[in-house]
């Protein structure tokens, strides 16, 4: 497949970020909010308005710093949180006495959440542990003793701060683990492709070589026994180098008719994978009639999205090619094209023998991939399937159906058959 995969890193922390700038704003203007309606209570009001002047400057210029973990760097949690606890210890001298002792609130009142909150989100439950603990022994110390209330608030803002740091470490982790993954899933489509291109290519070419040579003897007989030892690493290096390989049974190559007809149909069908006009699917099939391959197809154009088109057609040209491997040279095919009005379906039906119950999975214990990849994998990645019914002495046919839709997900839409 000639699309690429791009893994994107999408940040699970970045919308608590957000709300906590949200947070810190609402939770000053409160703050405020009570000032006002009850500043005449208080013995020493101009402290407390000097305070607050201090605290919604800070609070406004540092909103870019609590706009992702990399802004909100330590200096700025210190900081931050030196304000909160000043703001704490300031509450007795600017406040009533009578208002401290029946519980008033200090003049932070829930902007200090925010400061802990920042240090949950930072570097997890041990940094807000450490923040909700000073800002507890700060309350104790505004109360002069450990009063009911003042316990329960402390208390709740030290569970509530350490369960939200522990759960961004555990979204970190996950938010890592997704990543890894998704770079896995696209490297393995990746070498999935490039295995596919090379055994359509490389790897047919190479025993061709190791065929001919041995036919002609000489020097030539030397340069195939290299070409079949290239070819078997490149089978191992493909399937993953984690069977061992037969080097006794390579691969018939196809003959120059199916390789012109490959060329041909990936000719018709390069246009940019982008491009949004479709490609008539019957243009890539034609180069494969002949003498002994036979053609029915639709007489309205079969259109396709250009990148399923070509790797609908190459699978076509693999399954012919696995029919002159196996079937042997006399074997006749026939290539049915079916245009339905949601999906595309191409049977590949051949008079040979047939395939031996458990031949496809000692084939790609050997590092031979053309079932596997040029076929099931190349319609896989399209969201289609290829399913293969195989009766020995009745020939083999081989259905691919792809569905019409180009943006259809490289998801499998069904399970090929195995047998």
């Amino acid at each position: 497949m000639a699309s690429r995969e791009k893994v994107m890193r999408m940040s699970v922390e970045q919308p608590l970020w957000r709300a906590l700038a949200g947070y810190r704003i609402l939770a000053l203007v409160y703050a405020v909010g009570l000032f006002a309606a009850a500043h005449e209570e208080f013995t020493r009001p101009w402290p407390a308005v000097a305070y607050y002047a201090v605290l919604t400057v800070w609070t406004l210029a540092t909103l870019p710093r609590v706009a992702s973990a990399a802004a909100c760097t330590k200096p700025f949690l210190a900081v931050d949180l030196t304000i909160a606890l000043t703001g704490i210890l300031l509450t007795p001298f600017a406040d009533a006495h009578e208002r401290v002792q029946a519980g008033g609130p200090t003049l932070p009142s829930i902007w200090t959440a925010g400061a802990v909150l920042a240090f949950a989100i930072k570097g997890g439950w041990r940094w807000a542990a450490l923040a909700s603990t000073l800002v507890a022994v700060a309350n104790l110390v505004e109360r002069g003793g450990p009063a009911r209330d003042t316990v329960h608030n402390v208390i709740l803002v030290w569970v509530a701060s350490i369960a939200i740091g522990y759960v961004v470490e555990v979204a970190r982790a996950s938010e890592r683990t997704l990543a890894r993954a998704l770079e896995i899933e696209a490297a393995t489509r990746e070498r999935e492709r490039l295995a596919r291109d090379i055994h359509d290519s490389v790897l047919q070419v190479l025993a061709m070589v190791q065929r001919r040579g041995a036919v002609i003897g000489g020097e030539a007989a030397e340069l195939g026994r290299m070409a079949g030892e290239q070819e078997v690493a490149l089978r191992t290096l493909v399937s993953g180098g984690l069977v061992p390989v037969s080097r006794t049974s390579p691969d018939t190559a196809a003959d120059s008719a199916v390789r012109t007809a490959d060329r041909h149909a990936a000719d018709a069908g390069s246009t940019d994978d982008d491009a949004d006009e479709p490609v008539d699917l019957r243009a890539l099939l034609a180069p494969y009639a002949g003498a002994r391959v036979s053609l029915v197809e639709p007489g309205a154009p079969v259109r396709l999205a250009p990148l399923a088109a070509r790797e609908v057609a190459a699978a076509v040209g693999a399954a012919l090619d696995n029919v002159r491997k196996h079937a042997g040279e006399r074997a006749c095919a026939w290539i049915l094209v079916e245009d339905e009005p949601h999906e595309v379906t191409v049977t590949v039906r051949d008079d040979g023998p047939g395939i031996p119950e458990g031949r496809l999975a000692q084939a790609e214990g050997e590092g031979r991939l053309g079932v596997a990849l040029s076929i099931r994998g190349r319609l896989r990645d399209l969201g289609g399937r290829a399913e293969l019914i195989s009766v020995p002495g009745q020939g083999t046919e081989v259905e691919l159906t792809v569905p019409k839709d180009p943006k259809t997900t490289n998801e499998p839409r069904g399970k090929a058959e195995q047998r």
